[in-house]
């Protein structure tokens, strides 16, 4: 029984030792004086913020991308025991003694190291050789912008891992495909594919462009095995399956789960949650929470309410009246209602209750019971302080002439009467009989008398005059077919009134609410907000110093200057390794013209390269190719501001081609003994003048030794190139 303890246990293992020796370079150029410079760096002003929400788990929006990059960033601050106390400010700024920069910058540059060793197992996936595979990673180890890019507190290094690690995953699980079906190590390759699909994307939106590159090719792999005759129909559609879950299901699920975990997090107000909507608010622990504790939900006949725009955009901002009057004539000559003036205000104000007024009746307080309002009920709005009614007429509005001027009534004794009837829609209605509830729906009020609708104007970016105190506009729209946000309101603060006399009621308005209710939103109420408000929010584009245009990159016309040396001249800039860059650009010139020339030939039943070279050939420009191209081509129809680092995930897939190229060259195009000799001398003299380019430039890539004047207009190889010099 105990036999097998005669013989002792012994374990094998294979140990790639270039793999190794990559990962503990890759390791060491990425590792190497991590802390410095002990200063703010480029976009760590950016990012920094966020990391610091995160340690006080206050919510916020980026509309730069998902939360999953953010996370990784923030994860760095917790194990280094940030406490998230800094002000990021300024570009420079020293960092302060509990800021663990160490531990802030290390999953950036972690990522970036492991992308070496990631490129030399896609090549040899690819079926090249190692010769060919190393010179892939040592590419990548020496390209100055990469290293750059990963040394700090950004998001580039850990999108490159990802998209990386994705390729080599599908490669992977595509070459077990032939003889392993459904293993185990199959499975896992698979799996795993999307599982770093879904990181990249949740990283940053440019993860998509992969993604979807891989989906492509996944979807061709199987057209192909559809003709397999010797797969059976069930294992065709196993095999449909298995990719489903494994490329679809699970990065969908993953994805909701970088959102699930951001807004668990989160889960206090601050000062981003001002574009969200009341509902969304009202989740949050502190701010309008704290505000509308309490609130009754159903909105009755007698019920003292505040109404907010939904649209939010440029600010948030409140239907709100005071006891001006509109001008009789306007500047250009146009005249007016003289009535009181309604605006939306962009700051909470007593002047913002309203009550809800039934018109057959004359009370402003709840009977007992309360009488809900409903979808398609007739309401009037009485201005709580005031005591006005909201009205609309056929007069222009101030700002909005093609649009009707919203006012409180005032009875001059003229031949203009009240209109003072408003229709409620809900909007999110689940049926016409839905109740009009606090927070969670979303009305537009239209007019009875001349169907336009209540609309808050001043989004366009015009706000009203002096006379108007720049409040925003507010307009009875005529066009009211659509359903546009500025159109839509919620009640957020909202209180049962009780007081029939106007002295007592200006006091209940300035009291807290007393009625409990729960307005929680779940989780997917919240995600889809929050994803649809990432998507739409853009923030003003201005020009940048070191903006460029997607045609600069290709020859790096342009450069971003990340850190200057307060009174060195110590400097980091993203600026990548010459040589490489414009090999990479001859690479793929002399892939496109040798792939057309194959392409002619072979329709002319000319073949000069074996069919299982021209295989390999085709597959390795489709992953290389086409990441470059996906990852570039469509910046050209962006309408943002561009830099240089979003150029890097094109750049790494377009260094992975020289390798192939030059293998390919080397294989079927030098054929003489002589010819092999004088390549493989030109190789090593290219790579030579690749280190040597690395060298140069390390010093404003690692930000050491500072370098004099001459040294500094020694590095400006372009004139474009922006090198920081002091003046003496």
């Amino acid at each position: 029984m105990l036999g097998f303890l005669k013989n002792p246990v012994v374990v094998t293992a294979e140990i790639n030792v270039n793999l190794m020796a990559l990962t503990v370079i890759g390791l060491i150029s990425r590792l190497w004086g991590l802390s410095y410079p002990r200063a703010v760096v480029f976009d760590e002003v950016y990012y920094g913020q966020f990391v610091s929400l995160y340690m006080k788990r206050i919510f916020f929006v980026d509309d730069s991308g998902p939360p999953f990059g953010h996370m990784l960033l923030a994860l760095g601050g917790y194990l280094g025991g940030f406490d998230g106390n800094f002000l990021w400010n300024r570009i420079g700024a020293e960092y302060s003694m509990n800021v663990p920069v160490w531990s802030l910058r290390l999953l950036p540059a972690l990522a970036g190291a492991l992308c070496v060793p990631l490129a030399y197992q896609i090549l040899v996936e690819l079926q090249f050789s190692h010769c060919a595979a190393l010179g892939a990673a040592l590419l990548i180890l020496l390209e100055n912008s990469l290293i750059t890019q990963s040394r700090f507190m950004l998001l580039e290094s850990i999108l490159i891992f990802f998209i990386l690690l994705a390729v080599l995953s599908y490669l992977k699980f595509y070459n077990l495909q032939r003889h392993s079906s459904f293993s185990g190590s199959w499975w896992f390759w698979l799996l795993l594919t999307g599982v770093a699909c879904s990181c990249a994307v949740g990283v940053k939106y440019m993860g998509l462009f992969t993604y979807m590159l891989l989906l492509t090719v996944a979807g061709l792999h199987f057209w192909h095995m559809i003709g397999d005759q010797n797969l059976s129909n069930v294992s065709l559609m196993c095999h449909f399956l298995a990719r489903a879950l494994a490329l679809v299901i699970i990065p969908v699920a993953m994805y909701l789960s970088f959102f699930y975990v951001h807004l668990t997090l989160l889960y206090r107000s601050g000062p981003h949650d001002q574009i969200m909507t009341s509902a969304f608010q009202a989740s949050l622990e502190g701010g309008l929470a704290r505000i509308t504790q309490g609130q009754p939900l159903e909105v009755a006949y007698g019920s003292q309410i505040t109404l907010r725009n939904v649209l939010g955009k440029p600010m948030q901002c409140w239907l709100h009246s005071h006891t001006n009057t509109y001008p009789i004539r306007y500047e250009n000559g146009r005249g007016s209602s003289h009535q009181q003036q309604v605006t939306c205000y962009p700051f909470k104000d007593v002047n913002n209750w309203w009550i809800v007024k039934d018109p057959g009746m004359q009370q402003l307080v709840v009977s007992n019971p309360p009488r809900p309002v409903r979808h398609g009920h007739i309401v009037q709005l009485v201005h709580g302080i005031t005591t006005r009614y909201l009205n609309t007429h056929d007069v222009a509005a101030p700002l909005s002439p093609h649009s009707q001027e919203v006012s409180c009534y005032i009875d001059y004794n003229i031949s203009m009467p009240a209109q003072n009837l408003w229709r409620v829609e809900i909007v999110n209605r689940e049926s016409d009989t839905d109740v009009w509830k606090t927070i969670l729906s979303e009305v537009r009020f239209v007019h009875v008398n001349t169907s336009a609708v209540l609309k808050a104007s001043g989004f366009i970016g015009a706000s009203l005059p002096e006379w108007g105190y720049r409040q925003l506009e507010v307009v009875g729209e005529k066009l009211s077919k659509g359903y546009h946000q500025s159109m839509v309101w919620n009640v957020e603060e909202h209180r049962y009134g009780k007081s029939q006399e106007q002295k007592e009621r200006e006091v209940e308005l300035h009291s807290p609410t007393q009625m409990d209710i729960n307005k929680n939103l779940s989780f997917m109420a919240k995600f889809m907000e929050l994803q649809w408000k990432i998507l739409t929010l853009k923030n003003e584009d201005t020009e940048h110093k070191y903006s460029s245009s997607a045609l600069d990159w290709i020859t790096m016309d342009t450069n971003i200057a990340y850190w200057l040396h307060p009174t060195s001249g110590a400097q980091i800039h993203l600026l990548g390794n010459v040589v490489t860059w414009a090999s990479a650009n001859v690479a793929a010139l002399v892939y496109t013209c040798l792939s057309l020339w194959y392409l002619i030939r072979r329709r002319r039943k000319i073949y000069d390269i074996p069919e299982d070279a021209w295989q390999l050939w085709v597959s390795a420009g489709g992953i290389c190719v086409g990441g470059w191209a996906v990852n570039y081509l469509p910046f050209f129809l962006m309408e943002k501001t561009l830099f240089l680092y979003h150029y890097l995930p094109a750049l790494t897939f377009q260094i992975l081609l020289i390798p192939i190229v030059l293998q390919h060259l080397g294989n079927h195009l030098c054929r003489s003994l002589l010819l092999k000799s004088m390549f493989s001398a030109l190789i090593v003299a290219w790579f030579s003048s690749v280190y040597l380019v690395y060298r140069t430039f390390s010093p404003v890539t690692y930000g050491e030794p500072s370098l004099s004047v001459t040294e500094l207009k020694d590095l400006r190889w372009k004139d474009s190139w922006n090198i920081l010099i002091r003046k003496q």
